[in-house]
């Protein structure tokens, strides 16, 4: 899976945003902490959910658990919008 074209990412350094570029049915923005950054940066290629989880625990310290109901949750809210391309 990864991002689907005609989505834009965008970090602030304390906020990651998603952008629809108009091309896509979902219209609007989504906007997230950090974490959210990464796995946007990580879905720019294909990859899968376990590779997502893999590569968040090792970057931040918590729970194996934790971190893969982070990433479920928001793969869950991408593709309600519809900006995964699977």
């Amino acid at each position: 899976m990864k991002l689907k074209k005609g989505f834009i990412t965008h970090s602030t350094g304390t906020e990651s945003l998603l952008v629809s570029s108009g091309a896509t049915e979902f219209s609007g923005l989504v906007k997230g902490n950090k974490t959210l950054g990464v796995i946007l940066d990580l879905l720019k290629t294909d990859t899968t959910e376990e590779a997502l989880i893999d590569t968040m625990y090792g970057r931040f310290e918590a729970p194996r658990e934790v971190i893969a109901a982070d990433v479920k949750k928001a793969l869950s809210e991408l593709r309600k919008i519809g900006a995964l391309d699977e």
